[in-house]
């Protein structure tokens, strides 16, 4: 979620005890806008909580006036700031004294950019339990906060100035809360838009098993900011509120930190897949496929249970939201001082297309613009059009992986940027795997011809062990010649599992979601191996060998060609990650290439099918309804 991860830890840590001299102020005023503070009843199993609410009305609209409300719920509303002392290292603004011009200005560029305000909607913060001026104990996507979700949801669409009809808003942590609300399906809801969530808390923590910084890191972190007061000078309400039990504070972190069991009922509850089954909230998400955050882990999974309308941006970027651009200093990857202003995702026109999904089901506008249902960019910089994601015409084809044995010393990492990033010694290189070909790899012969892939990969792994919970990465790459004789390529996608139990095991694994061209002459690899150190990096090594005795990688292929193309450039981090998130195949596992089962060549698509490229919905369709 907001967890920049090398120094989330620290910053959490600190959060408890440091208050920075000063800040930048958190709140900001809204100059379209009416602003008034309201108090929501939040009845749970988890224990009942008074929610704060900010409500941005339309300036001298009264109640008479009504208006759709488009909500956002989360951690990050407080008046002092959305991370509180951890904001330095979030890039965030915190004042820990005051007084605010306004509300929390998380999503300033939503509602400035989109002129929402001036398009007659109203938007409303609430602070989820146990952050800002909400009371009760934080409990991330439990009971108590879907609880949450629901009951703000409802108050909204009681108010006397609302219509009735609640879109949800947000990005990370406040898009998760969006998907609960799908999940739940709240009276009211009808519209959600969700920009880089979390699909299943547990996997955000942990891969089967195995841990990631994120593990301990992330309860640290939201304690911390859970533990952050409002300003001094906010109404004494409001602080009395904020006011946190340290047994909430350590019965979070203990719950997360202390729970490896995906099957746990503390990880069953919150995982958000499993209920948006027959949802027909229309939904519109975002999701980066080389994500650094909030990966596609359950995206295919959570799309395939939903049932109802949906749209979605898809591609190579980053923890990044639809509007965002390269700002004057931004050092984040892709952005310098040559490219400000330049969109980080690369397509133009977030907030327009947002405002008609909105207008669609929250006012029942016909639509007039022929928009896509989603807006793809694949690893070419390119971007088309699809019907659906992943896309009907996708087929899979199996392929053997190589027997073989790795040592698990769980400090292997997924490409060449990871051995001389911070997880390096001073020499350059990981020690445990400095040419970053640890593990068992499979490679293929040349491709013939082009291919697309497009879903989530599945694998099933078959290995021995001898002893309990040996750590187990599966990678897969696409591979082209270099300048040294060898074959080279980017990450496509992953997935961990720790082999709890000793024995002959056949682990079944589904990868992250990819939609990636693979050309001709390139060729795949899989490599299955202890760790990718840069994802998993508190795994605990076993220290045994594990044998590999062979098993199968699932690819999913498209069948149709897309010759045409919409609106879009390549996303500003898409070229470093080319770059530099490759690895190079063994020559051993290059000489001896087996042919992987591929589908036909890709066909030309029927006409008026919905795989050509450029799908768009026609103009004048359904308008509101799910």
């Amino acid at each position: 979620m907001a967890v920049r991860f090398w120094f989330a830890l620290a910053m959490a840590t600190a959060s408890f005890a440091v208050a920075p001299s000063v800040a930048s102020a958190s709140g900001v005023a809204y100059p379209d806008a009416d602003w008034t503070e309201a108090w929501i009843q939040s009845p749970s199993s988890a224990g009942d909580a008074t929610l704060h609410a900010d409500v941005l009305r339309p300036k001298g609209y009264t109640n008479a006036d009504k208006t759709p409300v488009i909500l956002s719920i989360g951690p990050y509303f407080n008046h002092s700031g959305q991370t509180g002392p951890a904001g330095p290292a979030e890039g965030t603004n915190y004042d820990p004294v005051g007084p605010n011009a306004g509300p929390s200005e998380r999503f300033q560029d939503f509602v400035e950019g989109s002129g929402l305000l001036k398009k007659g909607y109203t938007y409303v913060m609430v602070d989820l339990r146990g952050f800002g001026g909400s009371n009760g104990c934080l409990d991330w996507s439990g009971p108590g906060e879907q609880a949450d979700v629901v009951n703000a949801v409802k108050w909204a669409a009681s108010q006397p100035w609302s219509t009735g009809r609640i879109g949800m808003y947000g990005k990370s942590y406040d898009a998760l809360t969006g998907l609960i609300g799908v999940d739940h399906r709240p009276p009211g809801l009808d519209a959600v838009v969700a920009q880089e969530p979390v699909y299943d808390d547990y996997r955000y923590l942990y891969g089967d098993g195995m841990r990631r910084l994120n593990a301990v890191a992330t309860p640290a972190l939201y304690d911390g900011i859970a533990a952050t007061p409002g300003p001094l000078t906010d109404d004494p309400n409001y602080n009395q509120s904020s006011l946190n039990s340290p047994d909430c504070l350590a019965e979070n972190w203990a719950a997360q930190a202390g729970d490896d069991n995906h099957d746990s009922d503390f990880w069953k509850l919150r995982n958000l897949i499993p209920g948006a089954t027959g949802s027909n909230v229309p939904l519109f998400l975002t999701q980066g496929l080389t994500e650094n955050n909030t990966v596609a882990d359950g995206l295919q999974e959570y799309l395939a249970n939903h049932t109802g309308y949906e749209r979605g941006w898809l591609g190579p970027w980053e923890h990044v939201r639809g509007n965002e651009t390269c700002a004057s200093g931004d050092s984040s990857t892709g952005c310098d001082d040559s490219n400000v202003g330049r969109l980080k995702m690369g397509r133009a026109g977030w907030f327009d297309e947002v405002m008609r999904f909105y207008g669609r089901y929250l006012k029942g506008e016909s639509p007039t613009v022929a928009d896509p249902p989603f807006a793809v960019q694949t690893t070419d910089g390119v971007w088309r059009a699809e019907k659906q994601w992943p896309p009907a015409d996708a087929r899979t084809y199996t392929t053997a992986l190589r027997n073989g044995s790795y040592v698990d010393h769980a400090q292997s990492v997924a490409t060449g940027w990871d051995a001389w990033s911070s997880l390096a010694t001073a020499d350059g290189t990981n020690p445990s795997d400095p040419t970053v070909q640890s593990g068992v790899w499979t490679v293929s012969t040349p491709l013939p011809y082009d291919v697309h892939l497009s879903g989530e990969p599945t694998a099933s792994v078959d290995v021995t062990t001898l002893l309990p919970n040996a750590n187990l990465a599966i990678d897969v790459y696409d591979l082209s010649p270099d300048e040294n004789g060898g074959w080279t390529g980017p990450l496509v996608t992953r997935q961990g599992h720790l082999v709890r139990n000793p024995g002959d095991t056949a682990i079944p694994l589904t990868l992250w979601g990819a939609d990636w061209k693979l050309k001709a002459g390139d060729r795949i690899a899989v490599r299955v191996t202890d760790d990718n150190q840069d994802w998993w990096l508190m795994a605990p090594p076993s220290g045994q060998p594990v044998t590999v005795r062979g098993g199968s990688i699932t690819l999913p292929f498209l069948t149709y060609r897309r010759p045409q193309t919409i609106q879009g450039d390549p996303g500003v981090q898409l070229a470093d990650y080319l770059k530099t998130h490759t690895a190079t195949a063994p020559d051993d596992a290059v000489s001896s290439a087996v042919g992987f089962t591929l589908p036909p060549p890709m066909k030309k698509a029927p006409k008026n099918s919905p795989y050509s490229g450029g799908y768009t919905e026609p103009v004048g369709g359904p308008v509101h309804g799910h």
